[in-house]
C-alpha cells in the first residue's frame, strides 16, 4: 500500500441558488485577460441543460476521457499513433459555437455619437475579429430554462433515459449545477497532451499547465470529457482551473468556495492509494466505477494508514486535516456525496451532493407532512427530479446509491425536526438508511451548521515572502508571464503559428543556423 495526498471537492446542491458568483469571481480572478473572453473556469449550469460547452457530455462527437479497450484503459481519443497523425487537425474540438462568440460593446459610437433625432446604440461587437454581430449565445445561455422543450431536448443525458423522464413542461423541473476541473485522480487530459505540459502535482493532486512546455496542440482540450481545459487563441496556451493554487498552498479555500453565497462548497484532504486507481478505473461494469473509486480512499483514521503516510513523506499536518476533512466525511463516512460522471473513468475529484429539496413542498402541497420520515422514504421514488436523471449524473446510471443518499439526507431532517420540537427520538429513522442517531447529527451539522474552518480544512504548504524564489507570481496573473507569449514579439526567438497568414518566412519559424563545428549541420 502506498499513501498519497488528494485536494478535494463536495458540493451541496440543495443549497446552490444559481447566482453565479462563483463563476463571476474566479473569472475576475483567473480569465480577465485577452484571450480569455469565452473562458469560464468555474460555471453553473441549469440541468437539465445543454452544459457549457453544449452537449460536452456527448462522448461519441468529442471523444473525451477513457474506454476499456480488450481490458486495457486506453483515451478515447486513441492511442499515441492517432494523436500523432492528427496533432495539426483535430475534428473533435469543439467550436466556438459550442461556446460562444465573445462579444463586447461600440461604446465609442455611443459616447461619440452627433446631436440628433435618433437614440445612438451600443450595438455589439464580436472580440474575435471586432465586426458586428449578433448575440446568440453565452455562458449561462439556458440559465433557468431547464422545463423549456427546446433546450431540454438537447441534453444528451436525457436521451439515455428516453421515456422515463417525461419532459411536459407543466411538470417541469431543474437544478443548478456549478462545475469546475476535477482535478481527477487518473486525468485523460494529462495522458492526451503530447507536450508533457499537462501534469498532476503530487504533493496535493492538483491538475495544472505547465506554461513553458505547452505548444497549444489542444490534445488535452478534446482529452477532458468534462471540457475544462480551454485554449488561449492570444497566447497559444492551453489553460484550465488550477484550484486557486496559491491559496490552497497559504490554506485559504478557493476563490469559487469564499465567495459562495449558499455556502454550499467544501474543501479538504483526502488519503488514497496510487496503486488501486488503475484497477479501479479499469472494472468492466461502468455501474461499479462509483464503489471502485471509493475503495481507492483510506481511512485517516486507521493507525497503519498514517503511519505509511508518513513513511511517504506525506506531513503530518496533511494526515491530522484529512481526520478533520468535510470532503472525506461526506464522501466516504456518510456517503452522501456522489462523483460527476464517473462512466469516464477518469476518477473525478469533485463531489456532489444531490438535490432533495422538492420533495417536502411537494408533500406539504398533497396535504401530507413533509417532514414525516414515513412519508419521506416513501416519496423518493417518485421526486419531481427523476431519480433516473440524477443516476446518469452521478453513478453511471445506477440509482441505488442516488436513492441511498436522498435518504439519508430525509432521515437527516426527519430526525432533526423530532429534535427541534422536542420530540421523543426514534431509532427506526436513523436504523433505517444503516447510521446512528449520533452519526445523522454529526452530517447535520456539517451540512446545515458548520463554520468556516469546519468547511474548509486546507493545510499549509508554505508561505512565499516578497522578493524570494518561491514569489514568482503565476503565469496566469499577466499577458508576459513565465511562459506566456508577449503581445508584441514571441520570447525566446518564437513564432506563433495561430497569428501567421502563411506568406513569407517570419523570425523563429525555424531554428536560427549554426557556424560549422558547433555540433549542428548548416
Amino acid at each position: 500500500m502506498r499513501v498519497m495526498a488528494q485536494v478535494a471537492m463536495v458540493m451541496n446542491l440543495d443549497k446552490c441558488i444559481g447566482c453565479h458568483t462563483c463563476s463571476v469571481t474566479c473569472k475576475q480572478t483567473w480569465t480577465n485577460r485577452a484571450g480569455t473572453e469565452y473562458a469560464w473556469f468555474n460555471n453553473v449550469e441549469t440541468r437539465p441543460g445543454q452544459g457549457y460547452p453544449r452537449r460536452y457530455e456527448d462522448q461519441e462527437r468529442f471523444k473525451g476521457g477513457w474506454q476499456l479497450r480488450h481490458g486495457r484503459l486506453v483515451p478515447r481519443s486513441g492511442g499515441r499513433l492517432r494523436r500523432l497523425a492528427r496533432i495539426f487537425a483535430n475534428p473533435e474540438l469543439p467550436s466556438l459555437d459550442d461556446y460562444y462568440q465573445p462579444w463586447t460593446y461600440d461604446y465609442e459610437t455611443l459616447t461619440t455619437a452627433p446631436l440628433g433625432d435618433d437614440l445612438p446604440t451600443a450595438a455589439p461587437r464580436s472580440l474575435i475579429d471586432g465586426a458586428p454581430m449578433a448575440v446568440t449565445g453565452g455562458p449561462n445561455w439556458d440559465d433557468d430554462l431547464g422545463g423549456g422543450p427546446e433546450h431540454t431536448a438537447a441534453d444528451p443525458l436525457l436521451e439515455r433515459v428516453g421515456d422515463q423522464v417525461r419532459l411536459e413542461y407543466e411538470q417541469a423541473f431543474m437544478f443548478y449545477l456549478p462545475r469546475i476541473c476535477e482535478h481527477c485522480l487518473n486525468p485523460s487530459c494529462v495522458a492526451a497532451c503530447p507536450s508533457g505540459a499537462m501534469y498532476k502535482r503530487v504533493e496535493d493532486g492538483i491538475v495544472l499547465v505547465d506554461q513553458d512546455r505547452c505548444r497549444g496542440w489542444r490534445m488535452c482540450v478534446s482529452g477532458c470529457p468534462y471540457k475544462k481545459v480551454y485554449f488561449n487563441h492570444r497566447t497559444g496556451k492551453a489553460e484550465k482551473c488550477t484550484l486557486c493554487y496559491p491559496r490552497i498552498e497559504a490554506g485559504a479555500p478557493t476563490v469559487c468556495s469564499e465567495t459562495c453565497v449558499g455556502r454550499l462548497r467544501y474543501l479538504g484532504v483526502v488519503l488514497y492509494d496510487p496503486d488501486r486507481v488503475g484497477e479501479a478505473a479499469s472494472v468492466p461494469d461502468e455501474k461499479q466505477l462509483y464503489p471502485a473509486q471509493l475503495g481507492c480512499f483510506l481511512d485517516p483514521d486507521d493507525p497503519k494508514v498514517a503511519r505509511t503516510a508518513e513513511e511517504c513523506g506525506i506531513p503530518h499536518e496533511w494526515i491530522t486535516a484529512a481526520r478533520r476533512s468535510p470532503v472525506y466525511a461526506l464522501i466516504a463516512r456518510h456517503r452522501v456525496a456522489l462523483p460527476l460522471h464517473p462512466e469516464y473513468r477518469t476518477m473525478p475529484m469533485v463531489w456532489y451532493i444531490p438535490p432533495l429539496s422538492p420533495i417536502v413542498d411537494a408533500l406539504a402541497a398533497g396535504g401530507h407532512d413533509g417532514e414525516d420520515a414515513g412519508n419521506l422514504f416513501g416519496a423518493i421514488g417518485s421526486l419531481r427530479i427523476p431519480m433516473a436523471y440524477l443516476a446518469e449524473l452521478f453513478t453511471a446510471g445506477d440509482t441505488a446509491p442516488v436513492e441511498a443518499a436522498l435518504r439519508r439526507l430525509a432521515a437527516m431532517r426527519a430526525h432533526m425536526r423530532r429534535v427541534n420540537l422536542g420530540e421523543p427520538p426514534d431509532p427506526s429513522i436513523a436504523e433505517g438508511v444503516a447510521m446512528t442517531p449520533g452519526r445523522i447529527e454529526e452530517m447535520y451539522r456539517l451540512l446545515a451548521l458548520a463554520k468556516y474552518d469546519e468547511r474548509y480544512v486546507i493545510p499549509t504548504a508554505y508561505h512565499a515572502t516578497p522578493g524570494s524564489a518561491l514569489d514568482t507570481g503565476c503565469s496566469l496573473e499577466h499577458t508576459g508571464g513565465p511562459g506566456m507569449l508577449e503581445d508584441t514579439a514571441p520570447p525566446r526567438g518564437r513564432v506563433n503559428l495561430l497569428g501567421w497568414n502563411g506568406h513569407g518566412r517570419p523570425a523563429g519559424l525555424f531554428p536560427a543556423r549554426r557556424p560549422h563545428g558547433k555540433g549542428t549541420t548548416p
